[in-house]
């Protein structure tokens, strides 16, 4: 007996109702980038590993999926090689190219490569599958999608705001209620300015983002055990401990920092977002938040993130201000600033509201039922109808027994059944079955389609 087939681990199969949950989502993001004057682009699945390494740390290089080049792979190396079993100076002989680890960089490279093409601001949205070889678990996969929108060229904050609306408008249209946090990646610099530990910044920030997880005392002891000086960890308190409105956290925050001017910036920056912000009324809140620290040595500027109320989930959108996009391939100083939704976060946070309206998960409206060559033929030209209309229809392709066909389309979910015998040959018209209700009717083919949009 044949050795049942399987997926590589970290790799999942969706059947057509995940497919139909998961568009949804793509399409209501893209709907959304679209109207605030995106434009798609595609990079390839594959990149040199010229691109993609020493982009990502020495971690990331470890997670990138090497591809085998074409043909006699093996001709380049020598048998003292082969002996010395370094896998990393192998795989440098054998592989040319790597699957892209994230959306980011291939963008990057996209950018100096079109630069004569484009017309700055460049504003892109990219969709598409990314991969890591790690350790699959929970909520990890080896192969996800990314669901990124960059604005290249501008460093104007208006960029930011919108990004916030379109943040807000997606999960507006989607009914998951969240929280927007912003913070900034200066106002961060100017804190461990003031208590006197600038260059241990990335300790600080590491710890401080934390803190919802393991709360204040356990952020403490790991900024001490960073080597934070007790007196800094005394002044870091009040700091971390913020509440009130964002109006009242910006007042004490400036006060805090106005002997450094690299924090006094990143104050008066999340200031204008905020502010610009309260006058267009988002529907979701939107939360200054001083210990928000995500992907501290890329960012530059704003930094936001976004979790939902309703839901134990961690951030399933996250973004902010980066000045130097291209720089890593010889273009610099071109700013930039993004984010991403984490589709498959949005999905399982879907899932568990049971959020997705049935018209996203019901791929057919309604099915024809086929009693025989004769009423086949009468109904193939209605159901041309049907779909001229817009609607998704199908005929069921045999003339099996009406449990078969009726238990089709309840497998389905499909709304309406239509059939048509002598009777109803005779009088052209149709019997429209409502597969909810239980409700069925004689009407015209026009009366058909009119009660299916309706």
């Amino acid at each position: 007996m044949a050795n049942k087939p399987s997926i590589p681990k970290g790799t999942r199969d969706f059947g057509s109702v995940e497919m139909a949950k998961r568009n949804y989502i793509f399409d209501t993001i893209k709907e959304v980038y679209a109207l605030y004057g995106f434009q798609q682009i595609e990079t390839p699945a594959m990149e040199t590993l010229q691109t993609l390494m020493g982009k990502y740390g020495e971690e990331g290089d470890k997670l990138l999926f090497k591809v085998l080049n074409s043909g006699d792979f093996m001709n380049k190396l020598s048998d003292e090689e082969l002996q010395e079993k370094n896998s990393l100076h192998v795989a440098a002989k054998l592989c040319e190219k790597g699957l892209r680890y994230d959306l980011t960089v291939p963008f990057a490279r996209y950018v100096v490569m079109h630069r004569d093409e484009l017309q700055l601001p460049f504003k892109r949205f990219q969709i598409q599958p990314v991969w890591r070889a790690d350790r699959p678990q929970k909520g990890r996969y080896r192969e996800f999608f990314q669901c990124d929108a960059d604005i290249v060229g501008s460093d104007s904050l208006l960029n930011e705001v919108e990004l916030m609306q379109m943040v807000d408008t997606v999960f507006t249209k989607l009914g998951i209620n969240v929280q927007i946090k912003i913070n900034n990646r200066k106002i961060l610099t100017g804190i461990a300015e003031v208590i006197g530990e600038a260059d241990k910044i990335i300790d600080i920030t590491v710890a401080i983002d934390k803190l919802d997880k393991i709360g204040l005392e356990n952020v403490n002891h790991e900024l001490k055990s960073a080597g934070v000086s007790g007196e800094a960890i005394e002044k870091l308190q009040p700091i971390i401990s913020l509440s009130g409105s964002n109006g009242d956290k910006l007042k004490v925050i400036q006060a805090v920092l106005e002997t450094s001017e690299t924090g006094l910036k990143g104050v008066e920056e999340t200031r204008f977002i905020l502010n610009t912000l309260e006058l267009l009324g988002l529907k979701n809140d939107i939360q200054l938040d001083l210990t928000l620290a995500r992907g501290l040595n890329y960012y530059t500027g704003a930094i936001f993130e976004v979790k939902a109320l309703d839901v134990p989930m961690g951030s399933i959108t996250g973004g902010g201000r980066y000045d130097n996009l291209t720089g890593i391939f010889g273009m610099p100083g071109l700013s930039g600033v993004g984010i991403s939704f984490g589709a498959d976060r949005i999905y399982d946070v879907l899932n568990t509201l049971n959020l997705y309206p049935k018209e996203a998960v019901n791929s057919t409206q309604v099915l024809f039922i086929n009693f025989g060559e004769q009423e086949t033929a009468y109904c193939l030209p209605i159901l041309k109808q049907v779909r001229d209309a817009g609607i998704r229809a199908e005929i069921y392709p045999d003339s099996a027994k009406m449990k078969k066909q009726m238990n089709y389309a309840n497998a389905k979910g499909i709304p309406f059944v239509v059939l048509a015998g002598e009777n109803e040959m005779q009088t052209r018209q149709v019997t429209l079955k409502n597969m909810e209700t239980g409700e069925q009717r004689q009407v015209s083919p026009a009366e058909a389609i009119t009660c299916i949009q309706g």
